[in-house]
């Protein structure tokens, strides 16, 4: 049917879901969408869902803009467009349309899914291929841009500037085209009598930054002083690679690609023992197979960065979706007592201070630190304002020789970090492994010796002043949304709506995940009455961890599931209000 007459509505924030076949480009109209949304002041997110199979499957890409900073996607879409329906099942259930929404799609392509048929949702239908083919070289996903972009009222200078960019290294013809095709996608907008314009996007100076979690994060371990990295692809952590291999180039580091994940956290206990700044990026499976390398860190005390973006599991799981599940391994996973530091960005734009950040701490305190990120920030690309800078003062407590004096390299100190030498510094010899050793480096059977090494180890890691990064604690009220990592988002979205209701909660998120923040946490829950833990994972991993190490002393509810279908600011609010009228 055809979408009936009606004024156009200013929405505060719209989303909209371009659907196709793997390879029918329907993430790359989202991106330019995104990107022209930018130039015209406005934010966004956009994230992709694509399939598990290397080639083919389904492929979408799901954006969200707004004039005002948003870090998660509506739970449902304003605007769907399908280029085709095949693969329909496998995308149609995580991409509900909002009631009144528009369906648009090809009726060459075949008719629409029996949920949207049913659902109280305006479908269009447009030639999108006879529009394409009625231009040379034209593509229905450029068709699917130009309608969108009507609907919203993104300005078409904007837009064509994008394209022309994304466009020009292959040629003027290919620009020329692109132009074209949006310019009859915005046509057949035309007659669909209404449109879901967005509120004017406010005056900005400075363009917004277009960044996903993973170039962040690479970033952020760039400006930490990062030098090395060794890594296996693994979805979704690869693009922290792809970002890494060219910039570390220009600064002159090096980026290595290893046979498989062993060899690559290898290579950085390698690199890092010999002077330079190392990290590796992997996924559940991978961080899995670094288990042993990370205690000989551990013992050995040598700094590294792994950064873990977590997938969907157990096993291969779900490669293309997030999850939360692999704190458990992340705190837990090491044999024997090794002390370590686990650090959880709380969305896309903190990816580049926890990257930078965890740098500083593997530096300083000389021990190996994970990274929990997933893909839902990973992969997500935004628009956001350009973070504020910050700075580090990251070095090592490194050797100096004296004379007549003897090298300890596990000296016990007051703070517990030794000083390392460099390999070849004169009188700076020693023994670098994963057995029990003296402060010398020799290998040791002693109780004595066990005991001294253990204790220091976790006396620097516990004594360290983590400061004000531990988490977020903001809002006011007796009821907590307690949260980490990459739910944040979804989560102060659920309190700003809650606090427009006259609902006060307030809202804590963990950056700090391990050494565990006991001091600062209790302070955060000082005062309340009710706690909603909120993350994404099936066995409440997290609502575990925090009550492994404190007395929780209120009522306490938990909002947790698998992935991939991510819990957003709607649900939180509603689970909120629910307990809030009893």
């Amino acid at each position: 049917m055809n979408a009936s007459s009606s004024p156009p509505t200013v929405a505060r924030s719209v989303s909209f879901a371009i659907v196709g076949t793997g390879g029918a480009g329907a993430v790359t109209a989202g991106s330019l969408l995104l990107e022209a949304a930018g130039k015209a002041g406005w934010y966004g997110v956009m994230n992709r869902s694509v399939g598990p199979q290397i080639r083919g499957g389904e492929a979408a890409a799901l954006v969200r803009l707004s004039p005002r900073p948003v870090s998660c996607m509506s739970k449902r879409f304003d605007i769907l467009v399908a280029i085709d329906w095949k693969n329909a099942d496998r995308f149609i259930h995580a991409m509900p349309v909002a009631g009144g929404g528009l369906v648009i799609c090809d009726p060459a392509a075949g008719e629409p899914p029996r949920e949207l048929r049913e659902a109280d949702c305006a479908i269009v239908e447009v030639p999108l291929g006879e529009l394409a083919k009625s231009i040379e070289g034209g593509r229905e996903n450029m068709i699917a841009a130009g309608l969108v972009a009507e609907l919203l009222g993104l300005p078409d200078d904007e837009l064509g500037e994008v394209v022309a960019r994304r466009l020009g290294r292959k040629g003027a013809s290919a620009v020329e085209t692109g132009l074209a095709c949006i310019a009859a996608g915005r046509a057949a907008a035309q007659g669909f009598g209404r449109s879901l314009p967005l509120e004017p996007a406010a005056p900005s100076g400075a363009r917004r930054w277009l960044i996903t979690g993973n170039e962040a994060i690479g970033l952020g371990a760039l400006r930490g002083g990062l030098q090395f990295a060794a890594a296996y692809p693994i979805t979704p952590a690869t693009d922290v690679l792809e970002y890494l291999a060219p910039a570390l180039a220009k600064i002159g580091g090096a980026l290595v690609q290893a046979e498989d994940e062993l060899a690559s956290i290898n290579m950085i206990i390698g690199a890092s023992f010999g002077g330079r700044p190392s990290l590796t990026a992997t996924s559940g499976p991978g961080l899995s197979l670094m288990m042993e390398s990370l205690g000989l860190a551990a013992a050995s005390e040598t700094p590294i960065v792994v950064i873990d973006v977590m997938r969907a599991g157990p096993s291969t799981g779900i490669a293309t979706k997030s999850e939360q599940s692999d704190l458990n391994i992340a705190v837990y996973g090491f044999h024997g007592d090794a002390p370590h530091v686990v650090l959880a960005p709380l969305g896309v734009a903190d990816c580049l201070f926890t990257g930078q950040w965890a740098m500083h701490v593997a530096e300083t305190l000389q021990t190996p630190v994970i990274v929990l990120s997933d893909q839902s920030i990973g992969q997500s690309r935004v628009l956001i304002d350009r973070p504020a800078d910050v700075a580090f003062l990251t070095r090592r407590k490194a050797y100096e020789p004296a004379v007549q004096s003897e090298y300890r390299r596990y000296a016990v100190t007051a703070d517990g970090v030794s000083p390392m030498a460099l390999p070849g510094q004169p009188g700076g010899q020693y023994t670098a492994d994963g057995l029990t050793h003296t402060e010398r480096g020799a290998p040791s059977s002693s109780r004595h010796d066990q005991k001294a090494q253990m204790d220091k180890r976790l006396h620097k890691i516990e004594s360290f002043d983590y400061g004000d990064h531990w988490g977020i604690d903001e809002g006011q009220g007796d009821m907590v949304i307690l949260t980490w990592g990459s739910l944040t988002g979804a989560a102060r979205e659920a309190q700003e709506a809650l606090a427009g209701e006259g609902i006060g909660v307030r809202l804590v998120s963990l950056r700090q995940i391990l050494p565990f923040p006991h001091a600062r946490l209790a302070e955060a829950l000082e005062g309340a009455r009710r706690v909603l833990f909120v993350e994404q994972s099936h066995s409440g991993q997290f609502q575990r961890h925090v009550r492994a190490h404190m007395e929780l002393p209120f009522e306490i509810r938990s909002l947790n599931r698998e992935g991939p279908d991510l819990i957003g600011p709607d649900e939180i609010a509603s689970e909120i209000r629910d307990w809030n009228s009893k």
